[in-house]
């Protein structure tokens, strides 16, 4: 009796098991699914700027301001939008980002004037904040905490897929209609995808234990030096991201002539190398348990080939140059946000990701405006790119000085146990 009773216990861990992982994949698929749309807006308009900013008469500066509004939003919904994560259902807050997201994509192809772009940019960043915190929950969730800066980077490949299919089916669609034709035509598959997760989707196993937070005792994080260290390190993370890739297309466009059709097989490959590198960048750093060298390596590498596009002429030696830089640019995403979720522990991941995240937005604002800038005044995008690879630059001191700071806590804890 006994032997058949284990059997039976045997039998039903194997099922849970299994309707687990089934759980697991469906809700990872559909949430990378659903993050790919936000590229609509981001993607979609940094390489169809040259013929939207055409159609609406809008100068570089201009240009540059839609990708601000929609980032100077979503910059400040970061810390309410982290604390909604801590505190309610992740997939739900998801769900309503994406779908916002989405609707709002369409609607992009409507708009007749700069003031209509601008309005529609400001509110599409309002909703993909409820996307970043929310989805990096709900992925993390599902796998193990050591396993933790892999798993974010599962997040990024979501973005990295919807750019893909973007750069290379918006330019045949803009040939074929015009570039309102491209988004009125592929938002409404992302709200189908939407629905599925709805639909389909599952809460991650950890949804209890994460909705355990007081928002007393969540502030205090900002006590942390490693918090600030890593904020400030985010800052530069994504005024070189969102530096380089919102205004890549309009400088192989403007400055090295370049069709529409092979700036998006370009940046195709480019979003191609970036995909699966935030992902080996989080392996190397779970596997080794080295983020800081991750972080390092990332922003020499990134200050040597953001440079070297400002310097070098020849155009083969422009695109290796392009595609080396994609192979870094988002490398570190995963061990970068796993480092201050480390220090103050998970049951605070939603409010730390949505603090770092903040501050990564602040400088993926001022990149994009900065660049806008820079070029109206200059005529051109090499002191852009000089600015980007200074920062980096900044950012290499600052990760060795957050080494120092995450060796001495795990020391301290060390030493308590």
């Amino acid at each position: 009796m006994k032997t058949g009773g284990a059997v039976v216990l045997v039998q039903w861990a194997m099922k849970d098991n299994f309707a687990l992982r089934r759980d697991r994949f469906t809700t990872v698929s559909l949430t990378v699914v659903c993050q790919s749309f936000q590229a609509l807006s981001l993607a979609g308009i940094a390489l169809l700027l040259p013929m939207i900013r055409q159609d609406l008469g809008l100068s570089f500066t201009q240009g540059g301001t839609l990708a601000a509004a929609a980032t100077l939003v979503y910059a400040f919904m970061q810390l309410p939008a982290g604390f909604l994560c801590d505190v309610f259902s992740p997939k739900r807050l998801f769900v309503i980002g994406a779908l916002g997201c989405t609707i709002l994509a369409i609607t992009f192809g409507l708009v007749t004037n700069y003031w209509q772009a601008l309005a529609n940019q400001a509110l599409t960043g309002f909703f993909r904040a409820l996307l970043f915190a929310p989805g990096i929950a709900l992925i993390t969730g599902w796998f193990p905490s050591q396993r933790r800066a892999t798993a974010t980077g599962l997040y990024l490949v979501g973005g990295a897929m919807g750019n893909i299919l973007f750069s290379l089916v918006g330019p045949a669609l803009v040939g074929k209609f015009d570039w309102r034709f491209a988004f009125l035509s592929m938002g409404p598959i992302g709200v189908v995808a939407v629905l599925f997760l709805y639909r389909y989707g599952k809460e991650s196993p950890d949804k209890v234990e994460r909705h355990k937070v007081d928002i007393m005792d969540g502030l205090q994080l900002f006590r942390y030096k490693i918090i600030w260290l890593c904020a400030t390190i985010q800052y530069i993370r994504l005024w070189t991201m969102q530096g380089i890739t919102f205004w890549l297309p309009s400088f192989l466009f403007l400055e090295k002539d370049l069709r529409l059709e092979v700036i998006g097989v370009i940046v195709a490959v480019q979003t191609t190398i970036m995909a699966p590198s935030n992902i080996i960048g989080g392996y190397i750093s779970d596997r080794m348990k080295k983020p800081i060298l991750v972080i390092g390596v990332s922003l020499l590498c990134l200050a040597v080939t953001t440079i070297s596009l400002a310097l070098v002429k020849n155009m083969p030696l422009t695109v290796l140059t392009i595609l080396i830089n994609a192979l870094f640019l988002q490398m570190y995403f995963g061990p970068l946000f796993s480092v201050p979720v480390e220090a103050v522990g998970a049951n605070r991941a939603g409010l730390c990701n949505g603090f770092c995240n903040f501050f990564a937005n602040l400088g993926g604002l001022s990149s994009v405006f900065i660049l806008g800038a820079l070029k109206d005044y200059t005529g051109s995008f090499k002191l852009g790119f000089v600015t980007i690879s200074a920062a980096c630059l900044i950012g290499m001191a600052l990760t060795l000085f957050l080494g120092r700071q995450l060796r001495y806590q795990r020391n301290q804890i060390a030493t308590a146990a």
